[in-house]
Parts: structure tokens; C-alpha cells; sequence
């Protein structure tokens, strides 16, 4: 998947307006099955798989006995198995921490990342193309929903989630079947206005929609609580790992927030740049970039609870230089529903 295929601003705005195609085949899947892959899952992710029936997708955390996030993962119930997409940077890393995990052995693993294809359809205009190249209705398909069917000669799962704060879909299919898909989705989508996709876009648009990436907003040393993603996080089911340490750092209150910020002038803060209030640094910013939506310089940080009220007003250190910010709602951008 390249940076750009044209311009970043196009592509982030024809996914805003229009509809655009990803190939994020690069996403792991990971595949369980048998009568123990409930109970499994249950006891390695933050969030309840107990409750999901078919047809469920789920966002979860998998996180270290310390509570560090080792992971955030979409989990999906389907008919006969039970499958999670993983980031491509912690594929590795994941599978070989669950093969560790008690009760690995009781379920029927399988790493189907390399034997499939993945691609997202996202957008205001998403559905109607859905409809109209795989002969779908799709309408009545649930938010955070998934459904093993075929579509445009191939057999393969269905989702409606996505990564850029618009409506869409995911297409996973066999490896064999994507370049054929792809392509005809494009050939389709051409009455749609389609654009093909890169990662540049992909980032800007889950920036305005508030979306942490692993590595910037999460990692092994912040907890999902910390994060704001305490709604993934399920205190009334059986242990899993970082349930106690979590427990604790609720109990005890939370002494640092994700916190959105809108940045005076045209520079755009970098991963890591200070933020400071009162000449002293509070925190230190995990993303940031222009908004080609709102038009602004926006970013992510964690800072101070006790400073992270709406309104508060921040310097950021821009290579030695302070610029304002103002601590801002997020998400930055939200789509209007009916659209």
C-alpha cells in the first residue's frame, strides 16, 4: 500500500465526499476455531466475547499483566469460527504472544494473513457502489457487523467498520481472488467517483475522526484507560491479562489524557513535539497534521488530566519555536449520519 497514489488532499477528500478503495491487505487475520475459541479469545482480550453473537464485530485491547496495550484488535463472530485483524506491525508479535497464552492448544489457530486479501471501500457513496458492482444489499447491514458471503465470484467475509470516520466496508477474500476485485471495484466505482487510496490519507482522515494508531496514541507503556478507550474495556467478565493492573489504575484515578489540539498557524507538530504550559512540559504530542477538511493544524497528545479540560490553552515546541493550541473535542470531525 504506497503513501499516495495522486495527492493526499484528493484522496482525503474524495473519501470525505465520494468513495475511496484501500488495499489493506497488509492487516494481519487470524482464524480460530472449535468449541474452546469463545472461551480463548474471552480470556486474552479486554473486551467481552461472551456476549457477541454471529454476525458481531467487536474493537478490543490485548494488553500485558502491566496493562500496556500490546495490541488494539477487531474481533469477529462468525457462523462456524472466529476470526481477529490485528495491525500489520504487531502481527508477529501477537501471534507469538497468544501461542503462549493458556488454552492456545484447545483451539484451531490459523494465520490466513498470507492466503487472503483485504481491501476497504469507504465513504458517503460506499454503499451505493457495494449494491452496485457486487450485486449486494447492504443497507440493513449493521455498523461494526460481518457476514460470510459471496460476492463478485468469490466467497468471502463482509464487514462494515472502517478507519476513516466515514461509512464503509471491508472485502476479505482469497490472495487469488483481490487483484480481480480490486480492479473491478475501480471499474465500478468510476460512476462513483472513486479514487484509489494510500496510507498518507488514511492517516489524516482517522486524525480528524480521533482514531488512535498503534504506535503513536498506543503502545506498550499506555494503557487503554489512559487512552480513553476504557468502552473496550470489560471489568465484569473473567480474568485476562492487565485486567488487575487496569483495576488498579482505575481505582486509583487517572493521572494523564488523550486530548485533541488545534494549532495556531500553517505548521504541522510531530510525533514526540513538547507541550508546554507555563514554561514547563506537560506532555508531548503522539500525531499531528493539516486537516484538508477543517482546514486547520490539528494534532493528538497526552497530557495532564488536571490540564486537559476543553478550552485550555497550550504551547507546542516546534523545533524551539512555541506555538498556541487550544484543547479541542474530539473527534475533530464527524460525519453526518444521513449522508
Amino acid at each position: 500500500m504506497p503513501v499516495q497514489y495522486s495527492s493526499i488532499v484528493e484522496e482525503h477528500t474524495t473519501v470525505r465526499t465520494a468513495v475511496g478503495l484501500f488495499d489493506i491487505s497488509h492487516m494481519g487475520r487470524l482464524q480460530f476455531r472449535g468449541d474452546s475459541s469463545q472461551a480463548f479469545l474471552n480470556g486474552v482480550l479486554t473486551n467481552d466475547t461472551a456476549k457477541l453473537q454471529v454476525g458481531d464485530v467487536r474493537y478490543s485491547l490485548i494488553c500485558g499483566k502491566d496493562g500496556g496495550i500490546l495490541d488494539d484488535v477487531l474481533v469477529y463472530r462468525l457462523q462456524d469460527r472466529w476470526e481477529l485483524v490485528v495491525n500489520a506491525s504487531n502481527r508477529e508479535k501477537i501471534v507469538n504472544w497468544l501461542r503462549h497464552c493458556a488454552g492456545f492448544a484447545a483451539v484451531d489457530f490459523k494465520d490466513c494473513t498470507l492466503t487472503t486479501g483485504m481491501i476497504a471501500v469507504q465513504g458517503p457513496r460506499a454503499l451505493r457502489l457495494m449494491n452496485a458492482a457486487a450485486k449486494l444489499d447492504l443497507a440493513s447491514m449493521k455498523y461494526y457487523s460481518a457476514m460470510e458471503m459471496q460476492f463478485l465470484g468469490s466467497t468471502g467475509v463482509v464487514s462494515r467498520t472502517g478507519y476513516t470516520g466515514e461509512d464503509g466496508f471491508e472485502l476479505v477474500m482469497p490472495s487469488a481472488d483481490a487483484e480481480r476485485m480490486w480492479l473491478t471495484l475501480l471499474e465500478h466505482g468510476a460512476n462513483y467517483g472513486i479514487v484509489p487510496a494510500g496510507l498518507g490519507c488514511r492517516d489524516t482522515l482517522r486524525m480528524e475522526s480521533a482514531m488512535p494508531l498503534y504506535g503513536h496514541e498506543l503502545n506498550e507503556t499506555i494503557d487503554p484507560l489512559t487512552a480513553g478507550l476504557e468502552f473496550a474495556v470489560k471489568f465484569n467478565k473473567p480474568d485476562y491479562p492487565g485486567k488487575a493492573a487496569l483495576e488498579s489504575i482505575k481505582s486509583q484515578g487517572l493521572k494523564m489524557a488523550r486530548v485533541g489540539l488545534l494549532l495556531e498557524g500553517r505548521r504541522i507538530a510531530r510525533e514526540e513535539s513538547p507541550v508546554q504550559i507555563n514554561g514547563q512540559e506537560v506532555g508531548k504530542i503522539t500525531s499531528g497534521t493539516f486537516s484538508p477538511t477543517l482546514q486547520k493544524v490539528i494534532a493528538m497528545a497526552y497530557v495532564p488530566v488536571a490540564s486537559s479540560s476543553l478550552g485550555t490553552v497550550v504551547q507546542v515546541s516546534l523545533r524551539g519555536t512555541l506555538v498556541p493550541a487550544t484543547i479541542a473535542a474530539l473527534p475533530f470531525y464527524k460525519r453526518n449520519a444521513s449522508t
